[in-house]
């Protein structure tokens, strides 16, 4: 089984907020494919699972808000048994521009309080990632920029991002090798 999971913080209050672009990927997933509505799982998440392509995945958002999302991933990869290359993590990041996606295999939490949260309860670097840019602050605090949502200018950016952080997901749920899909999307 392949684990998706999608960071950003739970509740409406957070609907379409930078912050919460991981969240939106794994929707639009979960939209396209038909998986129905998420659920909430004991490990402090939300879920859905379904066959993708004839590959059994679960699309996951963690409920402990961004800062603890490790709180839920870990004792979720360790419940499912899930091994480090069958998991992505979806998260936005502050230092690339709106509508730039970018995977990784690994590296540190580059100040992403969410990564840093799962690095610390995984006890590694090494998962893999998806990364989809929501771009520095031009005026403001970095904690209103996040938690704040997409322009009008910037939401069409963002939507091709996230249909870009899509098809990367389903080019590795149907096998591709994600150290190749590096060359490829980023």
């Amino acid at each position: 089984m392949k684990m998706i999971v999608g960071l950003g913080n739970i509740g409406t209050r957070y609907d379409e907020t930078r912050h919460n672009t991981g969240f939106m990927v794994v929707d639009q997933l979960a939209r396209d494919y038909h998986l129905g509505a998420f659920t909430h799982l004991k490990q402090e998440a939300v879920a859905v699972s379904g066959v993708i392509n004839g590959e059994k995945v679960m699309l996951v958002k963690p409920t402990t808000f961004m800062n603890d999302s490790g709180r839920a991933v870990g004792p979720l990869v360790d419940y499912y048994d899930v091994d480090l290359d069958d998991l992505v993590i979806v998260n936005d990041d502050l230092d690339m521009p709106v509508g730039k996606v970018r995977l990784k295999t690994h590296g540190a939490s580059g100040g992403h309080n969410g990564l840093k949260s799962i690095i610390n309860v995984l006890g590694t670097k090494n998962f893999n990632r998806v990364k989809v840019g929501i771009d520095h602050p031009q005026h403001g605090t970095v904690v209103s920029h996040v938690l704040g949502k997409f322009s009008k200018d910037e939401r069409p950016a963002f939507d091709q991002a996230v249909l870009q952080a899509e098809h990367a997901l389903e080019d590795w749920i149907n096998g591709e090798d994600f150290a190749k899909l590096m060359n490829e999307y980023n």
